[in-house]
Protein backbone atom coordinates (compact mmCIF):
# COMPACT_ATOMS: atom_id res chain seq x y z
CA UNK A 1 0.00 0.00 0.00
CA UNK A 2 2.85 2.41 0.78
CA UNK A 3 4.08 2.30 -2.84
CA UNK A 4 0.80 3.61 -4.12
CA UNK A 5 0.93 6.61 -1.81
CA UNK A 6 4.58 7.44 -2.52
CA UNK A 7 4.71 11.21 -3.10
CA UNK A 8 7.35 10.71 -5.82
CA UNK A 9 4.95 8.76 -8.04
CA UNK A 10 3.70 11.08 -10.77
CA UNK A 11 0.08 9.93 -10.80
CA UNK A 12 -1.25 9.25 -7.38
CA UNK A 13 -4.56 7.53 -6.64
CA UNK A 14 -7.81 9.46 -6.32
CA UNK A 15 -11.30 8.08 -5.71
CA UNK A 16 -14.08 10.25 -7.13
CA UNK A 17 -17.69 9.77 -6.02
CA UNK A 18 -19.98 12.03 -8.02
CA UNK A 19 -23.55 12.20 -9.22
CA UNK A 20 -26.69 14.28 -8.85
CA UNK A 21 -27.93 15.81 -5.65
CA UNK A 22 -29.71 13.58 -3.07
CA UNK A 23 -28.15 10.26 -4.15
CA UNK A 24 -26.37 9.54 -0.86
CA UNK A 25 -22.77 10.28 -1.92
CA UNK A 26 -21.78 11.58 1.53
CA UNK A 27 -22.73 8.49 3.55
CA UNK A 28 -21.13 6.10 1.05
CA UNK A 29 -17.88 8.11 0.91
CA UNK A 30 -17.55 8.09 4.71
CA UNK A 31 -18.07 4.31 4.92
CA UNK A 32 -15.54 3.65 2.16
CA UNK A 33 -13.04 6.06 3.71
CA UNK A 34 -13.34 4.13 6.98
CA UNK A 35 -12.62 0.86 5.17
CA UNK A 36 -9.75 2.20 3.04
CA UNK A 37 -8.01 4.70 5.35
CA UNK A 38 -9.30 7.64 3.37
CA UNK A 39 -9.98 11.35 3.78
CA UNK A 40 -12.66 13.33 1.95
CA UNK A 41 -12.23 16.45 -0.19
CA UNK A 42 -15.60 18.08 -0.82
CA UNK A 43 -16.38 18.99 -4.44
CA UNK A 44 -19.50 20.89 -3.47
CA UNK A 45 -19.78 24.58 -4.34
CA UNK A 46 -22.10 25.33 -1.38
CA UNK A 47 -20.80 23.25 1.54
CA UNK A 48 -17.66 25.37 1.42
CA UNK A 49 -19.52 28.30 3.05
CA UNK A 50 -19.67 28.72 6.82
CA UNK A 51 -23.16 29.23 8.22
CA UNK A 52 -24.83 27.70 5.16
CA UNK A 53 -25.58 24.25 6.55
CA UNK A 54 -29.20 23.34 5.99
CA UNK A 55 -29.66 24.50 2.40
CA UNK A 56 -26.38 22.88 1.32
CA UNK A 57 -27.20 19.56 3.07
CA UNK A 58 -23.77 19.94 4.67
CA UNK A 59 -22.17 16.87 6.19
CA UNK A 60 -22.34 17.08 9.99
CA UNK A 61 -19.59 16.18 12.47
CA UNK A 62 -21.61 13.10 13.44
CA UNK A 63 -21.92 12.02 9.81
CA UNK A 64 -18.16 12.43 9.29
CA UNK A 65 -17.60 9.66 11.87
CA UNK A 66 -14.06 10.86 12.52
CA UNK A 67 -13.06 10.87 8.83
CA UNK A 68 -11.08 14.04 7.97
CA UNK A 69 -12.98 16.33 5.60
CA UNK A 70 -11.50 19.19 3.56
CA UNK A 71 -13.15 22.23 1.93
CA UNK A 72 -16.12 22.16 4.28
CA UNK A 73 -16.67 25.55 6.01
CA UNK A 74 -13.60 26.89 4.19
CA UNK A 75 -14.99 30.31 3.23
CA UNK A 76 -17.29 33.06 4.46
CA UNK A 77 -20.52 33.52 2.45
CA UNK A 78 -19.33 37.02 1.54
CA UNK A 79 -16.15 35.66 -0.09
CA UNK A 80 -15.81 35.03 -3.80
CA UNK A 81 -15.27 31.27 -3.95
CA UNK A 82 -14.66 29.95 -7.46
CA UNK A 83 -13.18 27.03 -9.39
CA UNK A 84 -9.67 28.54 -9.41
CA UNK A 85 -9.61 28.78 -5.62
CA UNK A 86 -11.18 25.33 -5.33
CA UNK A 87 -8.50 23.79 -7.54
CA UNK A 88 -5.67 25.37 -5.55
CA UNK A 89 -7.04 24.35 -2.14
CA UNK A 90 -8.12 20.87 -3.28
CA UNK A 91 -4.60 20.17 -4.62
CA UNK A 92 -3.15 21.27 -1.30
CA UNK A 93 -5.63 19.06 0.58
CA UNK A 94 -4.70 16.06 -1.61
CA UNK A 95 -1.01 16.69 -0.92
CA UNK A 96 -1.62 16.62 2.85
CA UNK A 97 -3.70 13.46 2.56
CA UNK A 98 -0.95 11.64 0.64
CA UNK A 99 1.65 12.77 3.17
CA UNK A 100 -0.46 11.18 5.90
CA UNK A 101 -0.50 7.91 3.94
CA UNK A 102 -4.24 8.18 3.35
CA UNK A 103 -6.36 7.83 0.21
CA UNK A 104 -8.20 10.98 -1.01
CA UNK A 105 -11.89 10.75 -1.86
CA UNK A 106 -13.15 13.64 -3.99
CA UNK A 107 -16.89 13.75 -3.33
CA UNK A 108 -19.63 16.00 -4.69
CA UNK A 109 -21.81 17.01 -7.57
CA UNK A 110 -20.01 20.07 -8.96
CA UNK A 111 -18.67 18.61 -12.21
CA UNK A 112 -16.52 21.60 -13.14
CA UNK A 113 -14.70 21.41 -9.78
CA UNK A 114 -14.04 17.69 -10.23
CA UNK A 115 -12.79 18.30 -13.77
CA UNK A 116 -10.51 21.12 -12.61
CA UNK A 117 -8.70 18.90 -10.11
CA UNK A 118 -8.71 15.66 -12.11
CA UNK A 119 -7.29 17.19 -15.30
CA UNK A 120 -5.27 20.00 -13.75
CA UNK A 121 -7.08 22.53 -15.95
CA UNK A 122 -5.01 25.62 -16.68
CA UNK A 123 -6.97 28.76 -15.78
CA UNK A 124 -4.27 31.29 -16.68
CA UNK A 125 -6.03 32.11 -19.98
CA UNK A 126 -9.11 32.94 -17.93
CA UNK A 127 -7.53 35.63 -15.73
CA UNK A 128 -9.94 38.42 -14.97
CA UNK A 129 -10.25 41.54 -17.08
CA UNK A 130 -11.52 43.94 -14.41
CA UNK A 131 -12.71 46.67 -16.80
CA UNK A 132 -14.66 44.22 -18.94
CA UNK A 133 -16.14 42.54 -15.87
CA UNK A 134 -17.26 45.83 -14.31
CA UNK A 135 -18.85 46.90 -17.57
CA UNK A 136 -20.82 43.65 -17.82
CA UNK A 137 -21.83 43.83 -14.15
CA UNK A 138 -23.18 47.35 -14.66
CA UNK A 139 -25.09 46.19 -17.73
CA UNK A 140 -26.63 43.33 -15.75
CA UNK A 141 -27.75 45.76 -13.04
CA UNK A 142 -29.20 48.27 -15.49
CA UNK A 143 -30.82 45.97 -18.07
CA UNK A 144 -31.26 42.73 -16.11
CA UNK A 145 -29.27 39.46 -16.16
CA UNK A 146 -31.44 37.96 -18.94
CA UNK A 147 -29.86 40.40 -21.45
CA UNK A 148 -26.40 38.98 -20.76
CA UNK A 149 -27.67 35.41 -20.80
CA UNK A 150 -29.31 35.96 -24.20
CA UNK A 151 -26.00 37.31 -25.51
CA UNK A 152 -24.19 34.25 -24.16
CA UNK A 153 -26.67 32.00 -25.97
CA UNK A 154 -25.61 33.71 -29.19
CA UNK A 155 -21.86 33.82 -28.45
CA UNK A 156 -21.46 30.38 -26.84
CA UNK A 157 -24.64 28.22 -26.84
CA UNK A 158 -22.85 25.26 -25.22
CA UNK A 159 -21.71 27.39 -22.28
CA UNK A 160 -25.22 28.87 -21.97
CA UNK A 161 -26.69 25.37 -21.74
CA UNK A 162 -24.32 24.51 -18.87
CA UNK A 163 -24.88 27.74 -16.90
CA UNK A 164 -28.08 28.68 -15.08
CA UNK A 165 -29.50 32.02 -16.36
CA UNK A 166 -29.49 33.40 -12.79
CA UNK A 167 -25.80 32.62 -12.27
CA UNK A 168 -24.74 36.10 -13.36
CA UNK A 169 -21.10 35.68 -12.28
CA UNK A 170 -20.58 32.62 -14.50
CA UNK A 171 -22.44 34.21 -17.42
CA UNK A 172 -20.17 37.27 -17.12
CA UNK A 173 -17.12 35.01 -16.85
CA UNK A 174 -18.03 33.26 -20.12
CA UNK A 175 -18.72 36.55 -21.95
CA UNK A 176 -15.53 38.06 -20.55
CA UNK A 177 -13.53 35.06 -21.79
CA UNK A 178 -15.00 35.39 -25.30
CA UNK A 179 -14.25 39.11 -25.38
CA UNK A 180 -10.72 38.75 -23.98
CA UNK A 181 -9.76 35.85 -26.25
CA UNK A 182 -11.01 37.46 -29.46
CA UNK A 183 -14.15 35.38 -29.80
CA UNK A 184 -12.91 32.03 -28.49
CA UNK A 185 -15.64 30.14 -26.63
CA UNK A 186 -15.13 29.17 -23.00
CA UNK A 187 -16.92 25.88 -23.73
CA UNK A 188 -14.28 25.07 -26.37
CA UNK A 189 -11.50 26.02 -23.97
CA UNK A 190 -12.99 23.73 -21.32
CA UNK A 191 -13.33 20.87 -23.84
CA UNK A 192 -9.72 21.20 -24.98
CA UNK A 193 -8.56 21.26 -21.36
CA UNK A 194 -10.68 18.18 -20.74
CA UNK A 195 -8.71 16.31 -23.44
CA UNK A 196 -5.64 16.52 -21.21
CA UNK A 197 -4.47 13.31 -19.59
CA UNK A 198 -5.74 13.07 -16.00
CA UNK A 199 -3.36 14.40 -13.37
CA UNK A 200 -4.31 11.53 -11.04
CA UNK A 201 -4.79 7.78 -11.29
CA UNK A 202 -8.52 8.04 -10.66
CA UNK A 203 -11.39 5.66 -10.03
CA UNK A 204 -14.41 7.75 -11.02
CA UNK A 205 -17.80 6.55 -9.75
CA UNK A 206 -21.02 8.32 -10.74
CA UNK A 207 -24.28 7.52 -8.96
CA UNK A 208 -27.55 7.32 -10.84
CA UNK A 209 -31.02 5.98 -10.18
CA UNK A 210 -34.53 5.88 -11.57
CA UNK A 211 -35.45 9.46 -12.46
CA UNK A 212 -38.82 9.47 -10.66
CA UNK A 213 -37.27 8.00 -7.51
CA UNK A 214 -34.54 10.63 -7.66
CA UNK A 215 -37.09 13.43 -7.96
CA UNK A 216 -39.04 12.01 -4.99
CA UNK A 217 -35.84 11.99 -2.93
CA UNK A 218 -35.14 15.59 -3.92
CA UNK A 219 -38.65 16.66 -2.90
CA UNK A 220 -38.33 14.89 0.46
CA UNK A 221 -34.95 16.48 1.07
CA UNK A 222 -36.37 19.97 0.42
CA UNK A 223 -39.27 19.31 2.82
CA UNK A 224 -36.75 18.18 5.44
CA UNK A 225 -34.66 21.32 4.92
CA UNK A 226 -37.73 23.44 5.57
CA UNK A 227 -38.48 21.46 8.75
CA UNK A 228 -34.88 21.92 9.93
CA UNK A 229 -35.11 25.70 9.63
CA UNK A 230 -33.92 26.76 6.18
CA UNK A 231 -35.96 29.98 6.36
CA UNK A 232 -34.29 30.99 9.65
CA UNK A 233 -30.87 30.18 8.17
CA UNK A 234 -31.47 32.40 5.12
CA UNK A 235 -32.97 35.15 7.28
CA UNK A 236 -29.81 35.18 9.41
CA UNK A 237 -27.64 35.48 6.28
CA UNK A 238 -29.85 38.30 5.01
CA UNK A 239 -29.48 40.12 8.34
CA UNK A 240 -25.70 39.86 7.91
CA UNK A 241 -26.08 41.93 4.74
CA UNK A 242 -25.86 39.15 2.15
CA UNK A 243 -27.94 39.65 -1.00
CA UNK A 244 -28.64 37.80 -4.23
CA UNK A 245 -25.57 39.51 -5.73
CA UNK A 246 -23.34 37.33 -3.50
CA UNK A 247 -22.28 34.09 -5.22
CA UNK A 248 -23.17 32.10 -2.10
CA UNK A 249 -26.77 33.35 -2.12
CA UNK A 250 -27.28 32.30 -5.73
CA UNK A 251 -27.25 28.65 -4.65
CA UNK A 252 -30.45 26.63 -4.98
CA UNK A 253 -32.50 26.95 -1.80
CA UNK A 254 -30.93 30.23 -0.70
CA UNK A 255 -31.90 32.21 -3.80
CA UNK A 256 -35.56 31.14 -3.68
CA UNK A 257 -36.03 31.64 0.08
CA UNK A 258 -34.36 35.05 -0.18
CA UNK A 259 -36.85 35.98 -2.90
CA UNK A 260 -39.74 35.08 -0.58
CA UNK A 261 -38.20 37.02 2.33
CA UNK A 262 -37.85 40.00 -0.01
CA UNK A 263 -41.59 39.76 -0.68
CA UNK A 264 -41.35 38.68 -4.33
CA UNK A 265 -43.64 35.66 -3.83
CA UNK A 266 -45.12 33.51 -1.00
CA UNK A 267 -42.95 30.99 0.88
CA UNK A 268 -44.99 28.10 -0.61
CA UNK A 269 -43.89 29.28 -4.05
CA UNK A 270 -40.26 29.37 -2.85
CA UNK A 271 -40.52 25.70 -1.85
CA UNK A 272 -42.01 24.79 -5.22
CA UNK A 273 -39.21 26.65 -7.00
CA UNK A 274 -36.51 24.94 -4.90
CA UNK A 275 -37.92 21.52 -5.81
CA UNK A 276 -38.23 22.42 -9.49
CA UNK A 277 -34.77 23.97 -9.72
CA UNK A 278 -33.19 21.07 -7.81
CA UNK A 279 -34.71 18.60 -10.28
CA UNK A 280 -33.42 20.67 -13.22
CA UNK A 281 -30.00 20.84 -11.55
CA UNK A 282 -29.90 17.06 -11.10
CA UNK A 283 -30.66 16.66 -14.79
CA UNK A 284 -27.82 19.03 -15.72
CA UNK A 285 -25.45 17.19 -13.40
CA UNK A 286 -26.20 13.88 -15.13
CA UNK A 287 -25.71 15.48 -18.55
CA UNK A 288 -22.32 16.81 -17.39
CA UNK A 289 -21.11 13.46 -16.05
CA UNK A 290 -22.20 11.61 -19.19
CA UNK A 291 -19.52 13.58 -21.04
CA UNK A 292 -16.80 12.31 -18.71
CA UNK A 293 -14.33 9.62 -19.78
CA UNK A 294 -13.65 6.39 -17.92
CA UNK A 295 -16.59 6.70 -15.54
CA UNK A 296 -17.97 3.71 -13.60
CA UNK A 297 -21.72 4.29 -13.48
CA UNK A 298 -23.41 3.01 -10.33
CA UNK A 299 -27.10 2.19 -10.74
CA UNK A 300 -28.28 2.55 -7.14
CA UNK A 301 -31.49 0.65 -7.93
CA UNK A 302 -29.34 -2.43 -8.59
CA UNK A 303 -28.02 -2.26 -5.00
CA UNK A 304 -31.03 -2.35 -2.66
CA UNK A 305 -28.67 -3.57 0.08
CA UNK A 306 -26.17 -0.81 0.87
CA UNK A 307 -23.54 -3.30 2.06
CA UNK A 308 -23.57 -4.84 -1.42
CA UNK A 309 -22.92 -1.38 -2.89
CA UNK A 310 -20.09 -0.67 -0.45
CA UNK A 311 -18.50 -4.09 -1.04
CA UNK A 312 -18.65 -3.65 -4.82
CA UNK A 313 -17.07 -0.19 -4.68
CA UNK A 314 -14.43 -1.27 -2.15
CA UNK A 315 -13.44 -4.31 -4.24
CA UNK A 316 -13.26 -2.15 -7.39
CA UNK A 317 -10.97 0.37 -5.68
CA UNK A 318 -8.74 -2.34 -4.21
CA UNK A 319 -8.47 -4.10 -7.57
CA UNK A 320 -7.64 -0.98 -9.57
CA UNK A 321 -5.19 0.43 -7.02
CA UNK A 322 -3.66 -2.94 -6.02
CA UNK A 323 -4.53 -2.31 -2.37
Amino acid sequence: MSNHFDTDIKKRPLVIIAGPTATGKTAVSVELAKRLKGSVISADSMQVYRGMDIGSAKVTCEEMQGIPHYLIDAAEPSEAWNVVRFQKEAKEAARKIYEEGRLPFLVGGTGFYIQALLYGIDFTEMDADEDCRRSLEQEAEQKGPEVLYKRLQEVDPDAAQAIHPNNVKRVIRALEFAQKSGGKRISEHNRSEHLRAPAYDAVFFVFNMDREKLYERIDRRVDLMMEKGLVAEVRKLKERGLTDSDVSMQGIGYRQILGALDGNYPMEEAVRLIKRDSRHFAKRQLTWFRRERGVIWIDLDAFPDRDDLLNYMEQTIRRLFYL
